[in-house]
Parts: C-alpha cells; structure tokens; sequence
C-alpha cells in the first residue's frame, strides 16, 4: 500500500490525467481551477480504501488547496493549481504537453503563478 499524504493524491491526481489523456481545466477571472479525479478514482488508482483518502481531502480543504463544488466535483484553488503546475513541470511536463500542449501549458503557467 501507497504512503499518502497531499503531495501523493496531487501526484496520483496528475498520473490519472496523463493516463487518461484528460485535464478538466476552469477559467475564472484570475485563476485556472483543475479538476481533480473523484476521491474513489483516486482510491482506486492507488489501491488503498476510499475512505482512506477521506481525511486527505479534508486537509487539502482546510489548506486552501481544493474546493469542493456540488455536481461539479474537486477543483483546485489558485494555491492548488500553483501547487500542481509546479509537480506537472517537475514530472510531467511532457506529458501534459502532449494532452494540452506546449504553449496552452506555458499560458496556464503564467495565469497560476500571478493567480
């Protein structure tokens, strides 16, 4: 079993979209929200039990990191989605810029980090 904690269900999060070639992104007026997999695709991904992935997503709330939308699902905040971008290029830059491209990729960049 995976260790958790917010940098792996963030990591996990990311390794889903690649995986599946699909990043649901939000544009707001000074932020882009990412959509997060729900918490049993999550828990399923990493093999552990749903609930306990639970408490993780309570933290990330209470950190300011996710928001939870009614019928919308987990979306990241602007510190969520610098916190992101910032593992995407660490990791995942090549990735991401197969499914959404280079230069969409750098845009978002520029919108979190000012965000």
């Amino acid at each position: 079993m995976v260790a958790l904690s917010i940098d792996a269900l963030f990591d996990a999060a990311i390794r889903i979209q690649v995986l599946e070639r699909s990043m649901n992104l939000t544009f707001t007026a000074h932020c882009v929200s990412i959509k997060f997999p729900t918490t049993r695709r999550l828990a399923e991904f990493l093999d552990v039990p749903h609930y306990y992935i639970l408490p993780y997503f309570a933290m990330m709330e209470q950190e300011e990191l996710v928001t939870r939308a009614e019928r919308v699902g987990i979306l990241t905040t602007a510190k969520g989605s610098r916190k992101m971008i910032n593992l995407i290029m660490a990791h995942y830059k090549e990735e991401i810029d197969t499914i959404i491209g280079q230069p969409i990729f750098t845009e978002i960049a520029k919108i979190c980090e000012t965000a």
